[in-house]
This record gives C-alpha cells, structure tokens and sequence, in this order.
C-alpha cells in the first residue's frame, strides 16, 4: 500500500533535556544516561541577555494531573463510556495548548490573560468531565474516589521544567538517575521556547522556526515542529557522552532475561510498516474515539488495529508477519525528520494540525523478539493482553512511567539516553530499544489504567504479589537518520517523535504498545522455545 492507502487509513481512523548525571549497569560498562543543563544562556544568533529573560517569564506548555493513571477501579462496564471521557480531557488539553500557542500578543499585553482565558475555563471544563466521569463508574455500582475532583485544575510551566519532578530528584522509568535534577532535564539552547512559539533570532533554516508563531500546532516558518520542539537542548553527540556514576539501577525498562532461568527466545519477522499503515487513534486507551492518540503511529503486525477494532475483529484480521500464527499489533509513535518537507498528515488532526509535521521515517529495521526470566519458566501470554510501556505524556507527567532508550549502532553496549535524542556519527544508525513489562497478574487483559494489571521483573528477575512471568517483548527500531547539527544553540534539521502537543516533543515522551493476538498453537511454541532455552521464530 502506499501514500493513497495512508491517506485512506488516516481518514478512516478520523472518523470514528552539559550532563549532569549518568548512569553505568555495574560490570557492563552501560552509560545509562540522564542530561541537564543550565537555562537562559545567550547565545550568537541575534539574542541578547534581556530577551532570554524576558523568554523565561513566559510559559511554554500546560501541564494537568493525569486522571487516567488515578483511576484504578473502574468497573468494566463503565470502562467504555470512562475511556470515551478521559480522551475528552485529552483534547480539551490540546485546545488549551493550542490557544496558549497562539496567543503571545495576547499575553504579553495582559499578566491575567492565560489563567482568565485558557487556564481557568479549562478548569471548569475538566471539572465537568470528570464528573461525567464520576457518574459512568458511580452508575454501574462503582466506588469512586471523590479525591479526583481535585485534579481539574492545571498550571502552566516553562519548557525546562519538568513536572514530574518530586524531592529534587528524577525518577526515569524506574531507573534513579543518578543524582538530583538541576532544571527540569531541559536546556533551551539558550533560547526560551514559550508555549509554541520562538522568540525571534532563531535558526533560519531547519528545525526551527523564523521567528514566527505557531497557532494551533500549525507550522508557520521552515522546517521543525512549528515552535513546540524539539530544540537544540534536546540533542546530544553521543560520541561525547561519558558516565559520571556508578551506580545500581532498577530493573524497569531493562532486558527480564539473563544467564539464567528461561533462557530461549522467540523472534517475530513483521516488518516495517513499508505498507504505510498510520492512524492517530489508541485503541487500548481511547477504544471508540477518533485520533485519540493526537499523534501519529506506526503499525506492523495485525491490519486492522484502529479505534473501532473489536478483539473479534483483531483476531480475524490479515498480518504482515512472516508466522501467520502471529496476528498481534505492534505499534509506536512515528519518527519524523525536521528539514522542511511535510508529510500527507500536513494538515490532518493528529499531523500538523497538532504540531506533529516532517517528513516520516521508516524504521530500516524493526526487531521484535520475545525473551525469558531470569529466575524461572514463564507462562503463556493470554489472548488480547494489552501492554503500553513508556508514557508519551512523560514530560508533563513526570518520568515514573517512562521507559526510554535512545542509542546509535556502535553505542548500544555502551550508552542508553533517555531525555535526549542521539546525534549519531557517519556511518551509525539511531536506535530506539524498548523492553515491556514481563509480569502478569494471571487474570486481566487489561486494566483501569492499562498498567496495574502487568509490571516490571524485581532486581533478581522475580515477579512481585504473585504476578507470573511471561516473555518480555523487545523492540528494537533502527533508523537511517541524517545527523541534525548543532549551530549557535539551535539545531538544523532534527528528528523527533511524535507527541501529544503540550509535551513538546521531547524524548522523554517516547512509547511502544503491544496486543496479543498469537494463536495458541504459536504462544505455545513461544513458551516451549523460551523454557528449553532454544532460539526459534
């Protein structure tokens, strides 16, 4: 299929962070790498001190308590019409921001004009959603926790302040990262991005903006995501990265698998989405609702993953798999080049509309294995298990749910980033690696929150509360991406996932999801291969 069938696609699923800090596995030599950086540095591109002041007292993105991750009983039956309404806070989020990005005269005019006009009507309409909310669970009998009314209301913060960020310190997708977080983990290459918009004297071509305003998400001037990222800060030559720690790390986002236990693994050949198969929906988080994701994502595996897919429909649906045993939905936010060039999404909700513009690039390789536990057998994967790893709201959210690892070939022995986008050198390829959770509570295909019902190995590899181990997906996408250049704080020609718009692109927000749909014969052949410790596929 090619550009006509995207389109298609697309319009069927409309329808309905120098470091600071590092980190080394002990005795792998692996930098585990978080980066900070002092904000408000001038720089020789036209800004002068007191314009990066003036930036800095500017916001540059909203930021809202993340109701769906506090729901954590919802009754099955009030899951749909819940699910329905948490994408409502979505987009009254998205409108917000866009308003935020498109009103800077506005706002430079009047002190009271962001909480009078964006901030506190969003409130009161979050405060009716969330009551909605209250009602669907309260309706079929559920208890819910009147707590969450407090959530309404949000706030506004700069581009270099992460709101996750808790006692000083940063959490990255259980990982500790070695040491106290200093500015939020973002830099603005001496440039303050404010709420979508660049400030003047910026990179004339590529990746940035001219100094125009981006309304809406709507890119106004060349290349880059319109004013709300990526930015300079958000790179680092991953040549010059070197670990400044030693230090122990938790086991989330890391390999379940070691020289021990299930040692077998299982690979799935489904390519790489040469077929162009896009839809800016979520069918695990916003089931019935079009462009629930308000980005863009890859598929591979199963055909018929959009918003209205039922698990009937999933399971009868055409893959392109190489095992026709394997009808399971891989699917990640796109990856984009920032040189200038659109994409067919241009001005599509979920594309440029929303911030998300650039050319898309395919993975030139996208490894799908299945490994096992360290301490013992695992079990079979139930039909229609849904697992989301990563947050793609992890910027705004905080990083306790984040799981990211950007690398290049060459590197990925040696140095893991999470809140930075590799500039890899000639001749290297960008690496996005993702481990899912491998516990399971041995009963749920999912859950209020889509998290509680799957977790992460301990330290030694064993499953908590009685979860059961199973094999842990890894993803591995590979990248040809032209090498972005770091210029006078700016950067030409940068690459960045796509992201719900008020996260800014940042790679912090990176994610992967996954959904069962394996025959039985074939999980059953997974599992054998995993336990007796054989290489299959």
């Amino acid at each position: 299929m090619g550009r006509n069938t995207r389109k298609r696609r697309s319009s069927m699923a409309n329808k309905a962070i120098a470091a600071s800090a590092a980190l080394a596995l002990g005795g792998g030599g692996l930098i585990w790498a978080n980066f900070y950086a002092s904000a408000h540095e001038s720089n020789n591109n036209g800004w002068s001190q007191n314009q990066t002041k003036a930036a800095a007292a500017q916001v540059a993105t909203i930021s809202c308590p993340d109701v769906g991750q506090k729901l954590t009983n919802v009754p099955q039956s009030a899951r749909q019409g819940v699910a329905t309404e948490l994408a409502n806070l979505d987009k009254q989020i998205t409108e917000a921001y866009a308003r935020l990005a498109s009103t800077r005269q506005a706002q430079a005019g009047d002190s009271g004009f962001v909480q009078n006009a964006i901030v506190g009507p969003l409130k009161e309409k979050r405060a009716a959603t969330i009551d909605r909310i209250r009602i669907d669970i309260q309706r079929v009998g559920g208890q819910f926790n009147t707590s969450l009314s407090q959530l309404a209301a949000c706030t506004t913060q700069n581009a270099q302040t992460n709101a996750g960020e808790t006692g000083g310190q940063q959490q990255n997708g259980g990982q500790q990262q070695g040491g106290q977080q200093q500015n939020g983990g973002q830099q603005q290459g001496g440039q303050q991005q404010n709420g979508g918009q660049q400030q003047g004297g910026q990179q004339q071509n590529g990746g940035q903006q001219q100094g125009g305003q981006q309304n809406g998400g709507q890119q106004q001037g060349n290349g880059g995501q319109g004013g709300n990222g990526p930015v300079a800060a958000d790179f680092v030559d991953i040549t010059k990265v070197q670990g400044s720690a030693q230090l122990g790390v938790g086991q989330n986002g890391l390999p379940a698998n070691g020289n021990s236990g299930s040692k077998g693994t299982f690979t799935t050949k489904c390519g790489t989405n040469g077929n162009d198969n896009h839809n800016t929906d979520n069918v695990i988080v916003a089931p019935g609702v079009a462009n629930g994701a308000h980005h863009l994502h890859d598929y591979v595996g199963n055909q018929s993953n959009d918003a209205f897919a039922s698990d009937q429909e999933l399971a009868a649906a055409q893959t392109t798999c190489q095992n026709q045993g394997d009808k399971s939905s891989y699917f990640w936010p796109v990856l984009r080049l920032q040189d200038g060039s659109q994409d067919f999404d241009q001005n599509n909700d979920g594309g440029g509309k929303e911030g998300n513009v650039g050319k898309i690039l395919q993975p030139a390789q996208a490894q799908l294995k299945f490994v096992g536990n360290k301490t013992g057998n695992v079990v079979a994967m139930p039909t229609a298990l849904r697992i989301i790893t990563g947050d793609a709201k992890a910027f705004v959210n905080g990083n306790a749910n984040a799981n990211v690892n950007w690398s290049c070939t060459g590197f990925e022995n040696k140095v893991q980033l999470h809140d930075k986008y590799p500039i890899c050198p000639q001749g290297s390829q960008v690496v996005r690696t993702t481990n899912f959770q491998s516990c399971w509570d041995g009963q749920n295909i999912d859950s209020a929150n889509h998290r509680t019902h799957v977790a992460f190995a301990q330290a030694n590899g064993a499953c908590a509360n009685g979860f059961k181990a199973i094999p842990q997906l890894q993803v591995r996408l590979v990248y040809n991406v032209p090498a972005p250049k770091l210029q006078n704080g700016t950067v030409v020609n940068p690459y960045a996932v796509d992201t719900f718009p008020e996260n800014l692109h940042k790679p912090i927000t990176d994610h992967n999801d996954f959904i069962n749909f394996f025959s039985t014969n074939t999980m059953n052949k997974m599992v054998n291969c995993i336990n007796t410790g054989k290489k299959c596929q």
